[in-house]
């Protein structure tokens, strides 16, 4: 295989012998995806998607995931359970940890679970958590290198707990083989994490692999791996399971490169391509950390995500979850759920209490959605303004897709890119926790604004005079006026006003700077 070549599936029917029984459903694999619609790379299905944008069967499979759906994220929680310890390849981005509950990424657990354990917990969060309706595993090793701990409990779930779709992340490296297993169990959502189409590439992030009972180095194993992944995609995708691929952006090794993963995992059916920053920060122990390999500032990532637009749908709203998160994403509430204190509780599993429960959901969901019908109607007037205009706008939120927080309790912030056309989710920014009863505060304040500095303004329930004076004097302009309104239509309110007060010359819009990414930063909240 050359340095650039990439594996096709006409390749893949070519290859080793070993791959021929799969032949007749690489045949049926469909190969465009998801596709988009119109010249400004407007996604006909995916993240940003609704009912109208998909088919029926796809729009019952991620309208309450919230990992599969942005405008899902604002009100349905997901669950980790840590039952898969093992790995069957060595990341340079990742070092599997314990005992960090302060910590946020990947790969980190406090406590791991057998089966029973895992589904004692499901049980008992989904009890007190009405809207969770989402149980992954993704660790802390990789799923499908554990299959008999991981479908053992999608076994015992699918018994206790038959409402809660089932999910599963992997490397792929072992995927083909368990696709069988995977349908058997009704897993219709699989992650794949895919960081290369080209092996020259991978031998840079993947110093080995276990391979048939052997350690494989080098473009060997990188090959082994893009194989692997590729045919196991293009088998899901003839099954009618829907991938999610996961990409972290590495600047200076793949960063450029997504462009080509964007196109080759569209070809093979990707529902969701989710680009994410590297997180490398030295104290995690990675081999990229200790080598001093950066990750993305905020306008590189933006830059990567908006030239993929068109090609395979993206995800924005991704948090990089622990292997053992509970609750909304950009929230952890596994510490509630730890399982000396679910010995304690009194738990029933009311199945009717929980769909009412999401039927209120969905009705505050339908309010949210023409809220931003309704503001974007009004924002549709002609007011002599560059009609291209587009700013970012940080919220401080604590869920229900509303502006409901004081931005002294965030400990991240959702970024919007606000036009005339749209108030559109592009990513979100985790920051040390403002507030800390009086101890840490005024040094909190300079990384904070570093970490929102490409918006124009931040959108919150509640502002204290010291941090409204240093975000004014940053060039950001706080604003807590929309408290408790609906995220969109607070922020294209605010949009309108701001586009008026350029009209009348009462300011002039000036363009941001960038803004530094801190991805699994430690905070006083976990």
């Amino acid at each position: 295989m050359s340095n650039t070549a990439f594996v096709s599936i006409v390749d893949l029917k070519r290859g080793r012998q070993a791959l021929s029984p799969v032949a007749q459903i690489l045949e049926t694999a469909a190969s465009g995806g998801c596709s988009t619609s119109g010249g400004e790379g407007k996604a006909s299905c995916g993240s940003s998607g609704g009912p109208d944008d998909m088919p029926a069967e796809i729009w019952e499979k991620v309208k309450n995931h919230p990992c599969y759906s942005e405008e899902a994220h604002h009100h349905y929680a997901r669950m980790h359970v840590a039952v898969a310890p093992a790995c069957n390849i060595q990341c340079n981005y990742c070092n599997r940890k314990y005992d960090c509950s302060n910590e946020s990424r990947p790969g980190v657990v406090s406590q791991k679970l057998t089966p029973d354990q895992a589904v004692k917990k499901v049980v008992a969060v989904a009890s007190e958590i009405p809207q969770m309706t989402v149980l992954g595993i993704a660790g802390p090793g990789d799923a499908l290198a554990n299959p008999k701990k991981t479908f053992d409990t999608f076994r015992m779930l699918q018994e206790q707990a038959p409402d809660i779709k089932l999910c599963l992340s992997t490397n792929g490296l072992a995927l083909p083989q368990m696709v069988d297993e995977i349908c058997k169990y009704n897993i219709d959502h699989v992650t794949i994490t895919i960081n290369m189409v080209d092996p020259a590439v991978g031998e840079k992030i993947y110093p080995w692999i276990f391979w048939e009972h052997r350690r494989v180095t080098g473009r060997e194993a990188a090959e082994i791996l893009h194989r692997q992944q590729m045919l196991g995609l293009e088998m899901l995708t003839a099954r009618g399971v829907l991938t999610k691929i996961n990409s972290v952006l590495i600047p200076g090794i793949n960063d450029e490169h997504l462009y080509e993963v964007n196109r080759e995992v569209k070809k093979r059916g990707a529902f969701l391509h989710n680009i994410m920053p590297l997180i490398s920060e030295a104290e995690h122990g990675t081999v990229f950390g200790l080598t001093g390999q950066r990750g993305p500032t905020a306008q590189e990532l933006k830059a990567v995500q908006d030239a993929c637009m068109g090609g395979a749908n993206l995800m924005r709203h991704c948090r990089q979850c622990r292997a053992d998160a509970v609750g909304l994403l950009g929230e952890d509430r596994s510490d509630e759920f730890t399982l000396d204190k679910i010995d304690q509780m009194d738990v029933v599993y009311d199945l009717d209490k929980r769909r009412a429960y999401q039927e209120r959901v969905e009705a505050e969901r339908q309010a949210q959605h023409e809220a931003k019908l309704a503001a974007l109607d009004a924002a549709s007037a002609d007011d002599g303004v560059d009609a291209d205009m587009k700013v970012l706008v940080a919220v401080a939120t604590e869920g229900h897709g509303k502006v409901n927080q004081h931005f002294g309790h965030a400990t991240e912030f959702q970024i919007f890119e606000v036009s005339k056309a749209e108030a559109l989710f592009v990513g979100h920014r985790r920051v040390d926790l403002y507030c800390q009863g009086g101890y840490g505060e005024d040094e909190q304040l300079p990384s904070i604004v570093g970490a929102i500095n490409d918006c124009h303004a931040v959108l919150v329930s509640k502002i204290g005079a010291c941090p409204r004076d240093e975000l004014t004097a940053a060039g950001i302009e706080p604003v807590d006026e929309y408290a408790h309104e609906f995220i969109e239509k607070a922020a294209l309110s605010w949009f309108a006003a701001y586009r008026e007060r350029i009209a009348r010359g009462e300011i002039v819009h000036q363009p941001r700077g960038d803004a530094r990414i801190r991805q699994g930063a430690f905070t006083a909240a976990a």
